[in-house]
């Protein structure tokens, strides 16, 4: 067995892991890079190991684990593409939606004149990812499944609807994937069931450095909310559109019921995709931690805005309100016009909850930063802005080290990745002093005989 490191090695994005069984090579996650523009730019390349790729296995339905799998596509990839059943008809949702905004990128970048190529192009179209979904297949968690002598299983995490760990085992050697670990305390999901034994262990360290505050996230949800509408103003939360959105929706529902906001307070949800995702998250219920009746009351008394007119009109409103609008780290999406008319204006308050990734206008903001560039404008950022960590779907490293800790027995190898540099690497030495495992950070293109 072969491994290849083709993403998120060196940064928290763009998940793909490449494995050579012998007589077949699967890709673990196909993921887009975000945030640095460095980082950005390898979207528009091909990998020269991915030619020839026999399938994909992704962990989740996340765009830094499945936004890249258009553009395999687009670059000639037939095969099939295993994932959770739940991950398969979010992937419905996130894919389209995906192409959508890069299609509209392209536009507006044309429209206005400020790409530096002569004709801006979509990384893929709506075309590409409708052939990308097409080869979907859906694989049950616990079901083992043979892709030429390797067996390959799921095993859920937490984290996101549908996500899954990936043990791939090719009769030699036992690779186990650890995709994102969700945490024992979501919101939303279950906690993460145990890791499958494995030889070598990919292990994600996005907070692989921190530890989640003790704070009440929506405790202190509810006192911005209250302050900011004090003083007329709206409070704007970008937001992933899966899992994120609906863990926002619980708890801005939970503080109405409680009293600790106005019980008819406006709240938009400005954003098609979180909306489709909200009905999975309802059709998929019994895969939540929460009663029948709460999965059913997420959108009791919210407004939800399908069209870009709606959504522009609701950008010029004046009155106080709570807005959930996508892009969770401001990368793109409506929250982008949103944020163009509130950020100037004192009286308005920022929410971003979790984790901001370097580079994006999310990890500005929460870096202090005073401007930020909109649509080719600079915007002046003067409402108040507010970083809530306890939202995040990730598993801190305490909660980290807890997961593996359940595993049988030490595997001979732990890589961590997808995990900024500092992240990575705290976690990779705390692996090492506190479990006694070896443990590497990998380089972004290594290639590792198991």
């Amino acid at each position: 067995m072969k491994l290849h490191f083709l993403g998120a090695a060196d940064g928290v994005t763009g998940s793909r892991h490449l494995v050579e069984t012998g007589d077949r090579r699967i890709l673990l996650d196909c993921g887009l890079f975000q945030g640095f523009k460095l980082h950005r730019e390898r979207n528009w390349v091909m990998p020269p190991q991915l030619p020839g790729v026999d399938a994909v296995v992704l962990s989740h339905a996340h765009l830094d684990h499945s936004g890249w799998l258009p553009a395999l596509v687009k670059h000639g990839f037939r095969g099939p593409v295993y994932a959770s059943p739940a991950t398969c008809e979010l992937l419905k949702v996130l894919l389209l939606d995906s192409a959508h905004l890069q299609e509209e990128d392209a536009r507006r970048a044309n429209r206005h004149g400020y790409s530096r190529h002569e004709k801006a192009l979509p990384l893929y179209t709506r075309a590409d990812a409708q052939r990308a979904l097409a080869q979907l297949v859906p694989l049950p968690p616990g079901r083992a499944l043979k892709i030429g002598s390797a067996s390959v299983r799921l095993t859920p995490v937490g984290h996101l609807l549908g996500a899954c760990a990936v043990n791939v085992d090719d009769g030699h050697t036992v690779l186990g994937f650890s995709g994102d670990v969700g945490r024992a305390t979501d919101l939303l999901m279950p906690p993460p069931q145990p890791p499958q034994q494995a030889d070598v262990l990919l292990v994600e360290s996005t907070y692989g450095n921190r530890v989640h505050p003790p704070e009440d996230s929506p405790l202190r949800l509810g006192e911005i909310v209250t302050r900011t509408v004090q003083r007329g103003g709206t409070v704007l939360i970008p937001s992933f559109a899966v899992g994120r959105a609906q863990a926002l929706l619980l708890v801005l529902q939970r503080l109405k019921r409680s009293g600790a906001i106005p019980p008819q307070l406006p709240i938009f949800l400005d954003s098609p995709m979180a909306i489709e995702a909200t009905a999975l998250y309802r059709r998929f219920g019994p895969l939540l931690r929460l009663s029948r009746r709460e999965v059913q009351s997420l959108c009791d008394g919210v407004r939800t805005v399908t069209t870009a007119q709606q959504s522009m009109r609701l950008a010029g409103a004046r009155y106080p309100a709570v807005i959930i609008a996508s892009s969770g780290m401001a990368t793109g999406g409506r929250v982008l016009h949103h944020l163009k008319a509130l950020a100037p204006d004192a009286r308005h308050s920022i929410v971003l909850a979790g984790h901001q990734a370097g580079g994006t206008r999310g990890a500005k903001l929460v870096a202090g930063e005073r401007e930020l560039k909109i649509h080719g404008e600079l915007v002046p950022v003067r409402a108040e802005v507010q970083q809530l960590e306890g939202f995040s779907g990730h598993a801190d490293r305490a909660e980290l080290l807890a997961w593996l800790q359940q595993m049988p027995r030490p595997p001979r190898q732990t890589w961590v990745v997808h995990g900024e540099p500092e992240a990575a690497d705290s976690l990779r030495f705390t692996v090492q002093e506190q479990l006694g495992w070896r443990a590497e950070v990998p380089e972004l293109g290594a290639c590792v005989a198991l």
